[in-house]
């Protein structure tokens, strides 16, 4: 697929990219001949700056500043905690509640597989909101609103409220499973999707030239809207 297949907007000051799962967003520190986002839109765009980042199985949409200004104020937009992600991400297990908030303080690169991990002493203060969608025997679709930004975020409170994400290789649910988790665990390995089932779906944020509030969106990926369909379609 062409890089311009990917452009969700695009202008003066802001790219926004519906990234496929599998491709790194910027340059591997341990191997730099790896194709990388951020190199692609470069020579495809000029030069542009990341503004913030997915990890390489989570698809959707990323911004990058085409100015140092434009990248400086969306910035300070993320900082400031002033935009708003919303992620849908498919996972083993029902909430306990349709709306709850995971409030556990993370700490980055925690162990010897370099996972994020729950941590009261080291650990940052980390939070993020999830809302229910649909769910089907031991399977839930929900969005997840990190208010913070730390690496595997999502991934890590996930795991800890015992709803972990569908082939997820590094996080596993801090909770003891149910019989009808495990029964989910199983068939989960036939599902159509072979990656992390997080999607990167809406962004809201303030354009840094207009002012003018933005929303844009990334639909599923082949591969996410297949498995949700089979899973949820008599749910729906």
């Amino acid at each position: 697929m062409d890089i311009q297949d990917w452009i969700v907007w695009s202008d003066e000051s802001v790219l926004a990219v519906h990234k496929p799962a599998g491709v790194l967003a910027i340059q591997d520190g341990y191997n730099p001949a790896i194709p990388y986002l951020s190199g692609m839109l470069n020579d495809a765009f000029g030069k542009v700056w990341t503004v913030h980042r997915l990890d390489k199985d989570t698809s959707g949409i990323i911004l990058f500043a085409r100015s140092a200004e434009a990248h400086r104020l969306l910035n300070e937009q993320f900082m400031q905690r002033e935009t708003f992600k919303e992620y849908h991400a498919i996972v083993i297990g029902l909430p306990d509640r349709e709306k709850m908030t995971i409030s556990l303080p993370l700490f980055v690169n925690g162990d010897r597989r370099h996972r994020t991990v729950i941590d009261h002493q080291r650990g940052k203060p980390a939070e993020t909101s999830i809302s229910l969608i649909r769910s089907s025997e031991g399977f839930s679709l929900i969005s997840a609103f990190p208010r913070t930004g730390y690496t595997h975020q999502i991934r890590a409170h996930l795991a800890a409220a015992g709803l972990p994400l569908v082939a997820d290789p590094l996080y596993k649910s801090l909770k003891p499973l149910t019989p009808l988790q495990e029964a989910a665990c199983k068939q989960s390995l036939s599902l159509p999707i072979h990656r992390v089932a997080l999607h990167a779906f809406r962004i809201s944020f303030q354009h840094p030239l207009s002012g003018q509030m933005l929303t844009l969106e990334a639909p599923y990926p082949e591969d996410f809207s297949r498995a949700a369909a089979y899973l949820f379609q008599k749910a729906a």
